[in-house]
């Protein structure tokens, strides 16, 4: 078993619930539309809350900013790799840095979306990963995609520019479905939503994500109910064989 997780940052279910992509991941696996996020709903909160499957205030990560965890809890990566999985992570937003601690990636890509644009970015992130991870030997990789966000803050969730730029990250999952699918269960999700020009906030337009899980037992259109970021992790370190630490909060999605 393999597995991938894509994340487009700002996705509000609303604004990809009629994307061709969206239709397909729920015609062929399991979706949930109204999955919760936590507070406060920022980029690296969020991120470390998928991550360790913990709320902030366990982790203590309120800001952008990274902070060493007081009582650490063990992540995602460290959980697979101590189960001697092979990781991987492409990313364009340089906070992500910190979701892994040294020792538990195999492969590492960064391509700065503040320095080269978050398009440029999420498409080279996207061409490198489908390149690096076929037919390799990685068991997990972790793809995120900042272009939604940053459009969000330039000119507003739900509107124009927005739109394109999370159409555009659907077609990039669309693309990675066909080249990997075959070898990866695949998990498209959301870190936050969005309204205005922020986020933040609890919010219903903030706070509800989508998840989509494809491959290996998510199969047949199935809507799935009351689901959390924070579930993510578990499901994910169950499906690679791996052990949940005690202290996560988060439930296997089934």
């Amino acid at each position: 078993m393999k597995a991938l997780l894509i994340l487009a940052d700002g996705m509000r279910p609303d604004a990809v619930d009629s994307h061709p992509t969206a239709r397909y991941l729920k015609e062929n696996g399991a979706y949930c539309m109204h999955a919760r996020t936590v507070m406060p709903s920022v980029t690296l909160p969020c991120h470390m809350s998928l991550f360790h499957s913990v709320d902030p205030a366990r982790h203590g990560i309120t800001t952008n900013t990274y902070v060493p965890q007081v009582r650490p809890v063990s992540g995602l990566f460290e959980q697979l790799a101590a189960a001697k999985k092979n990781c991987a992570m492409f990313y364009n937003w340089e906070e992500l840095r910190d979701l892994c601690r040294p020792g538990s990636l195999c492969h590492s890509e960064f391509v700065s979306g503040r320095v080269y644009g978050y398009e440029a970015a999420c498409r080279q992130c996207c061409d490198r990963a489908i390149a690096t991870l076929k037919n390799s030997d990685i068991d997990f990789a972790f793809l995120y995609l900042g272009w939604p966000d940053e459009a969000g803050h330039g000119h507003g969730w739900m509107g124009e520019e927005y739109m394109h730029a999370l159409s555009c990250c659907c077609d990039m999952t669309d693309q990675i479905i066909k080249e990997l699918s075959e070898e990866y269960t695949i998990f498209f999700t959301a870190d936050h939503g969005g309204h205005g020009r922020s986020h933040g906030t609890d919010q219903p337009e903030d706070m509800t994500i989508p998840i989509f899980c494809l491959g290996g037992p998510f199969t047949g259109g199935r809507e799935l109910q009351d689901l959390s970021i924070m579930d993510i992790a578990p499901t994910l370190v169950s499906l690679l064989g791996g052990e949940i630490p005690p202290e996560w909060e988060g439930k296997i999605i089934q």
